[in-house]
């Protein structure tokens, strides 16, 4: 049997360890006879369609190895670009291009809609009786890829580190709250998480014996403005002081939102935060004690502090990569790699596959029984689901001069063999 080669490309908001299941995939590679060069499609699928590959296996293996260690997608790169039904002439350029390239793999990594790009692509190989093996490697820090009975995948590389993020970042803001309160007694602090809660959630980590003033709205939060304000109030009648952590996604009304390619609402760039909504109304509406509420908006840095990155995180992306790997050199197309919790009292996972159909477009929602009746808090089940994701170390970075050392691939790509082509959604 001779060997073709592999494309593995990378879609929507990156994470701390996207990375390092390209690395996962990169290495397991070389384990298979089956599986020739392995090209980085620049810019997802953009980078199939331009066809722009990075080629993978002429890389110094050291600058593969750093990839662990190296946040994002800059490596690689990521993109927001959706392959629609409609898009006929798209479709027949990836099989173009895949032909052209002797390509008999395709990796894609992404979340619910790249699920549904690697499904398409798939289903579009069996109908034209292309050699082609398309595999979907979950990836969003939103944690809503699959079921909400956590079947079909109990958690998605990224969530646990963003989730540390928060771990960290609310004991290091309730000590600046602590000491600062007689100015300015509440601070809030917005999340990310357009819908789904999993990522204000994990502000809870920080405390889990609940001994801070802290309360937590999510997107799915059964509350109000008003009754935000009350319940803000009845913390400091207690405690003096208040730190909230609310979901970016929370209502209050309109932001003027912002949509991307995927139809999906960006918030930091809309004309309005949910933070500072909520921290207007709480001044205007006054506080129960002296001083005033101020803000804080995390960005980006939510999903590209490597500093906060979970280990635990690390190791189950690169070996998420691996079994995306090792399901394509068998040939099992329409398949996502998955990873799936034991029912031990002990954290441990397995690693298996579950059909890219059942999760294209899926959509996960955080569980109603998690959040409590006030609507400003989650439970101790919660807490027990997400602890072990966050690990109990820091990571240690590469350094070179007072500077992490991160991947540098050399500009090596494989050799264009078509006429130029303009993806359809950018004419």
């Amino acid at each position: 049997m001779s060997a073709k080669n592999l494309v593995v490309a990378q879609s929507g908001g990156p994470t701390c360890v996207i990375n390092s299941s390209l690395q996962g995939v990169v290495e397991a590679a070389r384990c298979f006879e089956n599986i020739g060069a392995v090209y980085g499609a620049a810019h997802g699928i953009e980078g199939v369609l331009k066809e722009d590959f990075i080629n993978l296996s002429a890389q110094n293996p050291q600058e593969i190895a750093l990839l662990r260690y190296t946040p994002v997608a800059g490596s690689i790169g990521t993109c927001r670009y959706k392959l629609k039904s409609h898009q006929t002439e798209d479709f027949e350029r990836v099989i173009e291009v895949f032909k052209a390239h002797n390509v008999g793999y395709f990796l894609y990594n992404g979340g619910n809609d790249s699920m549904d790009t690697a499904n398409k692509i798939a289903e579009l190989a069996k109908v034209r009786g292309l050699d082609l093996t398309a595999v979907g490697v979950p990836k969003t820090i939103d944690n809503d890829v699959g079921d909400s009975e956590f079947k079909l995948i109990d958690h998605t590389p990224g969530y646990g580190s963003v989730a540390k993020y928060w771990m960290h970042t609310v004991q290091y803001a309730n000590q600046e709250n602590a000491g600062s309160s007689p100015a300015d007694p509440v601070l809030v602090m917005q999340a990310m998480g357009r819908k789904i809660g999993f990522i204000p959630a994990a502000a809870r980590l920080a405390d889990p014996n609940r001994e801070m003033p802290l309360l937590i709205y999510m997107a799915e939060s059964p509350c109000s403005l008003e009754q935000l304000h009350d319940q803000v109030n009845e913390k400091l009648r207690a405690c003096g002081r208040c730190v909230v952590v609310i979901s970016e996604g929370f209502n209050v009304g309109s932001l003027g939102e912002l949509k991307d390619s995927f139809g999906h609402t960006t918030f930091s760039s809309s004309q309005m935060t949910v933070c500072q909504k909520v921290v207007n109304y709480l001044n205007e509406k006054g506080l129960c004690v002296k001083g005033n509420a101020r803000g804080n908006v995390p960005g980006t840095d939510q999903r590209h502090s490597m500093a906060y990155a979970s280990v635990v995180d690390l190791d189950e992306a690169y070996a998420l990569g691996q079994k995306a790997c090792e399901l394509a050199a068998k040939e099992e197309s329409g398949f996502m790699s998955t990873i799936l919790r034991e029912t031990s009292p002990i954290y441990s996972v397995s690693y298996d596959k579950v059909p890219l159909q059942l999760v294209a477009n899926s959509e996960r929602t955080f569980p109603k029984a998690w959040i409590t009746p006030d609507g400003c808090d989650v439970s101790d089940d919660f807490i027990r689901y997400a602890k072990p994701l966050v690990g109990h170390e820091m990571l240690t970075l590469p350094m070179i001069d007072g500077r992490q050392r991160l991947t540098q691939f050399a500009p090596i790509y494989a050799e264009k063999k078509l006429p130029e082509y303009l993806p359809q959604a950018a004419r």
